[in-house]
C-alpha cells in the first residue's frame, strides 16, 4: 500500500447519533481508522471500544483526517460544526468534507462556500434508508460536488450504500433528498389516514395493507413502515417525527425559493407540525397514526401486534 492510499484509510466522523453510529461502525468494520466527535460522550464509547479515536472538537477531527464525514440533525448544527469556532474549517489536515446530513440546499451552499475559502471541498451527500439501511449498508446516497473529489470518496461511500451522483454543485443533492422525503412522508400520512378509515369501516387492517400492496396504492409506507412498525404497534422505525417535519419544511422553503406551488406538501407540513406538538418531536415518525386514530376513535392493530398484558 502506498503512502497516499494508507493516508486515505484514516477518516474523521462527526455526529455519532442514530444514523451516524451505524455508518461509522461500518467504516470501522471495513478497516478504516476513525477519529470521532459527538457532544454526547456516551455515544462515542461503543466505537472507541472497537478502536476509534475520540476527539475533543470538530477541529481536532479535521486535524487528524483528510476526509471527514458528518451526520448531524439540523442545518444550524451543520453550519456551526463546519464553519464555527473549533469547527472543521480550522482543521489542518482536512481536504474533503462529506456531509451526510439533511440540511436543505441553502445550508449546503453556505457550508460549501465557507469551506472553499480554506480550499476544503464539500460533497453534499444526504442519505435515505433509515437506521436499518445505515446498519445494513443499503442506504441510497445522493451526492453532489466536484466530480474529482467524488471519485476520491466513492470507495468510502461504497460501504454505506448505493450512490447517485446528481450534479456538480453542493445543494443539488439536498434538493433531491428533500423531494424524496416529501414523497415518502406524504405516502405515510395518506396511508395512515386510509388505514384508519378502513378500520373505522370494519375492515381488517392486515387485509387492507395486503390489498394496497397488491394494487396501485403500494409504497414504501405500505410495504415497510406500516406492516413492520404500525400494525405491530412497535413504532420503532427509528426516525424522529420532529426531524421529518424539519425535512418537509426544508423542501417547502426551497420550493418557495424556486417559485413552485406545493399545496399538498403544505398540508402534509401542517399535519406533521400538529402531530409533533401532540406526540412530541422525538416520537417515532410512524406514531403519527396515533393522532388520526384518536380523532377517529379507533386503533389500528394488526395480527403482529403484541397482545395487551392482563
Amino acid at each position: 500500500m502506498n503512502a497516499n492510499a494508507d493516508k486515505n484509510r484514516s477518516l474523521g466522523f462527526v455526529g455519532i447519533g442514530r444514523m451516524g453510529a451505524p455508518m461509522a461502525q461500518r467504516l470501522l468494520a471495513a478497516g478504516y481508522r476513525l477519529t470521532i466527535f459527538d457532544t454526547n460522550e456516551a455515544a462515542l464509547a461503543p466505537l472507541v471500544a472497537k478502536g476509534a479515536s475520540r476527539a475533543d472538537s470538530p477541529r481536532a477531527v479535521a486535524d487528524a483526517a483528510a476526509i471527514v464525514l458528518m451526520s448531524l440533525p439540523m442545518p444550524d448544527v451543520v453550519t456551526a460544526v463546519g464553519l464555527g469556532k473549533d469547527g472543521l474549517i480550522e482543521g489542518s489536515a482536512v481536504r474533503i468534507v462529506i456531509d451526510l446530513s439533511t440540511t436543505g440546499p441553502q445550508a449546503a451552499k453556505k457550508l460549501a462556500s465557507g469551506l472553499a475559502t480554506r480550499s476544503i471541498a464539500t460533497l453534499d451527500c444526504p442519505v435515505s434508508g433509515g437506521v436499518a439501511g445505515a446498519t445494513k449498508g443499503s442506504l441510497a446516497l445522493m451526492v453532489a460536488g466536484d466530480a474529482g473529489r467524488y471519485d476520491e470518496a466513492r470507495p468510502i461511500l461504497d460501504h454505506l450504500g448505493k450512490q447517485f451522483y446528481v450534479g456538480p454543485e453542493p445543494g443539488m443533492a439536498q434538493t433531491m433528498k428533500v423531494i424524496n422525503n416529501l414523497v415518502s412522508v406524504t405516502a405515510l400520512v395518506v396511508t395512515s389516514e386510509a388505514l384508519v378509515m378502513g378500520v373505522k369501516a370494519g375492515l381488517d387492517p392486515d387485509m387492507v395493507v395486503q390489498v394496497i400492496n397488491a394494487g396501485t396504492g403500494r409504497s414504501n409506507a405500505s410495504e415497510v413502515k406500516i406492516p413492520n412498525f404500525v400494525l405491530s404497534r412497535s413504532f420503532g422505525f427509528g426516525f424522529a417525527l420532529g426531524l421529518s417535519a424539519k425535512d418537509i419544511r426544508l423542501c417547502l422553503e426551497e420550493a418557495e425559493h424556486l417559485g413552485v406551488p406545493m399545496a399538498v406538501g403544505q398540508s402534509v407540513r401542517n399535519f406533521l407540525n400538529h402531530a409533533a406538538e401532540i406526540l412530541g418531536y422525538q416520537a417515532d415518525m410512524t406514531e403519527m397514526i396515533r393522532v388520526i386514530e384518536k380523532e377517529a376513535g379507533v386503533e389500528v392493530r394488526g395480527k403482529a401486534a403484541a397482545q395487551p398484558k392482563p
